[in-house]
């Protein structure tokens, strides 16, 4: 059995239905479940992992930093603290840091 293999047009809509995924849970007025969290550190873990070019051009600093809010993230995560309504705009803020670089410039 072949593996599936993705067409260019295929690819291009994946990553644009990944990249509006990213921005709803990034934008302001939405609310947050733990599924996003989840789903967020998944992708920033994976465009880590691929070495991904829009990584490569950050600095360090700006790459440790991203990594101190994921390291945050995921201790809340961990520690089950479920503020996720109470602390959302500082859990957004969080989110973004740690996926500077991953959206496409508009």
């Amino acid at each position: 059995m072949n593996p599936t293999v993705l067409k260019p047009n295929q690819t291009t809509a994946f990553t644009n239905r990944t990249q509006r995924k990213l921005e709803q849970i990034l934008h302001p007025s939405y609310t947050l479940c733990k599924e996003d969290v989840v789903w967020i550190l998944e992708f920033i873990k994976k465009k880590v992992a691929e070495e991904d070019p829009m990584l490569q051009g950050l600095t360090q600093p700006r790459l440790l930093r991203n990594f101190r809010y994921f390291a945050e993230i995921s201790l809340m995560l961990i520690h089950k603290r479920n503020g996720f309504d109470q602390e959302a705009d500082r859990l957004k803020m969080w989110l973004r840091e740690a996926a500077y670089g991953l959206q496409d410039e508009k």
